[in-house]
């Protein structure tokens, strides 16, 4: 894969009858550093990142139920379970207190489980995270009016639409590679049904539950925003940091929503930097 292998998720977790794929990278012995990805991407947004951050941290990665290697099922896979997954996650994993970075739907898991779930955090990194209304975009809405319609398109008009919508995330073009990493788990009926059932669950209302909590956060915070992210734009993002006690929203020049394809390298410095400062081992 372009820019680094992919990740390998051969570790199940089960949730309410479903598996869940995770994987686990770095010394056994090192800080537990958690990577929760967003929507309708997986696990391999992080694998340029994900080998970086391993040598000096456990990195742990999973699939969100209803995504990538994860389980499909005809089910809840909104942001209303996905936060019990990673609580439940972490816990069965012993990580107590890790460290956490975080991007778009990930963002959002991470913030419900830290002010609902009452986990706590190290430290914690978020990257063009879904946090504060509205959200949702015109795709979004006609989706969840015609959820029915769009699963039973053809498969060459399911495929044009992915790859014309996952553009949309990155401010450069798309790499083969990086389109086949996206597309993949969409394929196919089961695919194809959770790509747009995990659309047509969206709901404002369980962002609209912590948005009120966000100076409550506990764990250092740090905001990365791409400065041209056309999914949630940058003004999200100030408001955001405004309602929280973050250090810093790190504005990200030439980077889209999808920074992981656009700008890799500043993920990993500023985590590397970040992550430095509040080390639990001091």
């Amino acid at each position: 894969m372009a820019g680094g292998p992919a990740l390998i998720l051969d570790r199940r977790f089960r949730f309410d009858g479903h598996d869940v794929r995770y994987g686990v990278m770095g010394p056994e012995d090192a800080p537990v550093l958690w990577l929760l990805h967003g929507t309708p991407f997986n696990s391999q947004v992080w694998r340029r990142i994900a080998p970086v951050l391993a040598r000096t941290r456990r990195v742990v990665f999973h699939d969100l139920l209803g995504y990538g290697a994860s389980d499909k099922p005809d089910a809840d896979v909104s942001l209303g379970v996905q936060n019990a997954v990673f609580t439940a996650l972490m816990a069965d994993l012993g990580a107590v207190r890790p460290d956490v970075i975080a991007h778009d739907f990930g963002g959002a898991t991470a913030l419900r489980s830290h002010l609902l779930d009452q986990v706590d955090y190290n430290a914690l990194m978020v990257i063009d995270p879904v946090c504060v209304r509205p959200w949702g975009s015109p795709f979004v809405q006609h989706v969840r009016e015609h959820e029915a319609a769009f699963a039973t398109l053809p498969e060459y008009m399911h495929e044009a639409l992915l790859r014309a919508y996952l553009q949309t995330a990155a401010a450069s073009p798309l790499s083969a590679d990086a389109y086949e990493a996206y597309i993949a788990p969409w394929r196919g009926e089961a695919g194809q049904r959770g790509f747009y059932r995990q659309i047509a669950q969206m709901d404002q209302a369980y962002t609209d539950m912590v948005e009120p909590l966000y100076g409550q956060i506990r764990a250092p915070l740090h905001i990365l925003w791409g400065e041209a992210d056309a999914w949630i734009p940058i003004e999200h993002g100030r408001r955001f940091a405004s309602l929280t006690p973050a250090e810093t929203l790190e504005p990200v020049p030439g980077s889209g929503h999808l920074m992981q394809e656009d700008r890799p390298e500043i993920i990993t410095a500023a985590a590397e930097r970040f992550f430095a400062r509040h080390s639990p081992l001091d």
